[in-house]
């Protein structure tokens, strides 16, 4: 990929109150708010990257550029850290969580059930139903990945399942 093309790639970074923690999110593509836009141009998918440990979003950043590319800048890419391990810039600011009562703060927001409750409770609170997602985990964002799945089966997402006794994948609509 030439590194030229992935310069040109605008990335905006936010930071969100997530269940009473700052959540860095870094946005590849000119969508930074999907509910606002009410326009024919919003996105029916969004590509979710979650990390894995140490939980920095940063370091994503260049995968998140070629995929962006890579599907011709029609779908926004979002990576989000997990909770509390990126601290916002005192200069930077923080953006208030909606009243969303899913977003509630999480008793143990800093262990694994914790940070699978706070990546649900922004995607509840920041995609609309209607946008499908893909969500791709490295390393223990996978295992996040995998069970958001499970505990919020209510989100639109296409799930691609492989059986042992098959040869290929199951494509299924959660």
């Amino acid at each position: 990929m030439n590194s030229e093309i992935k310069e040109e790639i605008p990335v905006h970074e936010e930071f969100t109150l997530c269940c009473g923690v700052e959540t860095q999110v870094l946005k590849c593509g000119p969508w930074t708010n999907l509910f606002n836009d009410q326009s024919a141009n919003r996105p029916k998918l969004l590509i979710f990257i979650i990390p894995g440990n140490p939980g920095f979003s940063a370091f994503y950043v260049p995968f998140a550029k070629a995929l962006y590319s890579a599907v011709n800048r029609r779908f926004p890419v979002w990576i989000i850290s997990h909770a509390g391990h990126v601290l916002a810039p005192k200069d930077k600011k923080i953006l208030a969580a909606s009243d969303d009562p899913n977003a509630q703060e999480i008793k143990d927001i800093y262990g694994l059930r914790g940070q699978v409750e706070h990546k649900v409770a922004f995607l509840r609170t920041h995609v609309p139903k209607e946008t499908k997602l893909v969500v791709i985990g490295h390393s223990i964002g996978s295992y996040f990945a995998l069970q958001i799945l499970k505990h919020a089966p209510e989100l639109p997402k296409q799930t691609t399942r492989s059986s042992p006794h098959r040869r290929g994948a199951d494509y299924t609509r959660a």
